[in-house]
């Protein structure tokens, strides 16, 4: 087949790189979202790279955008982690359609920040879908679907770099296979079971110590690395990584009181609980150590 690949950063890059080595599809374009301030965007290096003709509109929904994807004739569009709006022009133009991939169980937490959500709902069990887009968001057919475990201490980056990254690679190149056969599934979402969520921004993200131990620990790996789970400390903002649960039940303190710092973190109380964190950034110095940070024990976030 004729292949067209919109996508950006390490995962567009990898699910190229991954059709490329099966050397049974021809990848006739690339779309990559547009160079970063400091740096190249890795899918439009790679295709280069590979002699591949390469594009970064800032919008898909450019008309010259589209009639530069519709001249290319692709038999089928992948879409590999697209944050921009892709058109109805292009996602119906290859004749054998698109699929996309999402970092959840569709129809569950369908928008932009899906991982996030997932964690900070605490959620057991998440995984991938692969779809067939369709006007709606995150609405499509279903063509397959991976689960993985959310551990007790899984972070948005441990959850996507350890499996939902990997799985989604295999997951596309499985999913391209299945449409050169003929064979690709198309399983209608149910609605009575979905939920969506916006962008898990910074307003998001900061922390309520007045809420439970569970809750508290998972907003901050729901948060962890991006947006960061943030408080403050005489108005400086502290923005906080690497959550587990602690053992520590002084209720005794008012939440948000550091009660512990040692070489394994600082912990910090909840309502009738408390949590270990191993990372800070205070203000906008570095992200280092609890141990390290001009944190003590004592210290009362609001």
């Amino acid at each position: 087949m004729k292949i067209a690949l919109i996508g950006q950063s390490a995962f567009g890059k990898a699910v190229l790189e991954a059709l490329i080595d099966r050397e049974e599809h021809d990848i006739v374009g690339v779309f990559a979202a547009p160079d970063g301030r400091r740096r190249r965007e890795p899918l439009a290096t790679a295709a280069e790279a590979m002699d591949i003709p390469v594009w970064q509109f800032k919008r898909m929904r450019d008309q010259e955008c589209i009639d530069v994807f519709r001249s290319l004739d692709a038999d089928l569009c992948v879409m590999a982690y697209v944050t921009d709006i892709v058109p109805n022009e292009i996602i119906n133009a290859p004749s054998r359609g698109t699929i996309q991939y999402h970092p959840s169980l569709l129809p569950l937490h369908r928008g932009p920040s899906s991982i996030n959500w997932a964690i900070i709902h605490g959620d057991t069990e998440t995984g991938l879908s692969i779809f067939w887009p369709d006007e709606g968001l995150d609405t499509g057919s279903i063509l397959m679907q991976k689960r993985v475990e959310i551990g007790p201490d899984d972070s948005v980056g441990s959850l996507y770099f350890n499996h939902l990254f990997p799985m989604g690679v295999e997951a596309l190149v499985e999913s391209v296979d299945l449409v050169a056969t003929g064979n690709a599934p198309h399983i209608v979402q149910d609605e009575n079971n979905a939920t969506y969520e916006g962008w898990c921004g910074s307003k998001e993200a900061q922390v309520d110590w007045s809420n439970d131990a569970d809750s508290v620990h998972n907003l901050i790996r729901g948060c962890d690395p991006q947006p960061g789970a943030w408080t403050t400390l005489s108005d400086e903002k502290v923005s906080l990584f690497g959550s587990t649960k602690a053992s520590s039940n002084d209720t005794n303190v008012d939440p948000g009181t550091i009660l512990e710092i040692d070489g394994t973190g600082m912990t910090v109380s909840t309502d009738g609980g408390s949590v270990k964190v191993k990372r800070v950034r205070v203000g906008r110095g570095p992200k280092s150590p609890t141990h390290e940070s001009s944190l003590s024990v004592g210290d009362r976030f609001s």
